[in-house]
């Protein structure tokens, strides 16, 4: 009986701690798992890639000179691809139905495990063509070839007993209350009834980042990031004397700090 070959891995992250991080719990969820390359970014990662033959690649989303989906389309057919993101309304939204795996960074051990299963059982099965998996994201996303998407650009808010249309330009954070959502701009505040989870799909991930399951910030509006007696991270923002706590599932956006 001949001896199966032990499947391949490569990771490619532009963040040198969230590759060993990831490597880390692919080494405890799948210990036959082989990491034969790390690149930190897509160009790099197509060339490892087409040169080492890998059974799989994790692609980090966002990454310099080629992100991970035009990096996905080049390797179309040859590998199995799970995309890595910090912004879970790429996941949640194209990446559930469970062709294309994903994680969310950081890296829950639970969720490793699981797409390490999903990955077993894909390579002893038919391989999906990449271009089918690829043209089912595009759809998911809104558009065919991946055009950019269109964000909330304006949100329409009860300011006591009117209505105002407010730009999110002028939007300094989002925070779930209640039944409603407060949206707090420099000169006042407003309500909506849209909750979080909602807004975190609509709003451009480049502008607002969710640090909390109850909280968005406008990133230019950021002043400073501090730690609390506890060690917690909260965030200051121009324009405001509100503290934003930052949890810890989202404490890896100012890993600086």
């Amino acid at each position: 009986m001949s001896h199966k070959p032990s499947p391949t891995a490569i990771i490619a992250d532009d963040e040198r701690l969230m590759r060993e991080q990831i490597t880390a719990r692919l080494k405890t969820a799948w210990p036959e798992l082989v990491i034969v390359g790390e690149a930190s970014n897509g160009r790099e990662a197509v060339a490892m890639a087409r040169s080492q033959e890998p059974d799989i690649v994790f692609l980090d989303i966002r990454m310099p000179e080629m992100d991970g989906i035009a990096a996905a389309k080049a390797l179309a057919g040859q590998v199995h691809v799970v995309f890595v993101t910090a912004y879970d309304q790429y996941a949640i939204s194209a990446f559930e139905q469970g062709a294309v795996d994903y994680l969310l960074k950081p890296a829950d051990p639970e969720r490793v495990a699981q797409t390490c299963q999903r990955l077993r059982d894909r390579l002893h099965a038919t391989p999906h063509p990449m271009e089918d998996l690829l043209a089912q994201l595009s759809q998911r996303l809104g558009g065919s070839d991946l055009k950019p998407r269109e964000y909330l650009r304006w949100v329409q808010a009860s300011v006591g007993n009117s209505i105002r249309m407010i730009p999110t330009s002028d939007i300094l954070f989002f925070r779930a209350e209640d039944k409603y959502t407060r949206v707090q701009t420099e000169s006042f505040e407003a309500l909506i009834r849209k909750p979080i989870k909602e807004l975190v799909e609509e709003l451009d991930p480049d502008e607002f980042w969710q640090i909390h399951r109850a909280t968005l910030v406008k990133v230019d509006a950021v002043k400073e990031i501090s730690r609390d007696f506890r060690g917690q991270q909260i965030v200051h923002v121009r324009g405001s004397d509100e503290k934003l706590e930052v949890s810890r599932s989202f404490n890896h956006l100012f890993k600086q700090m």
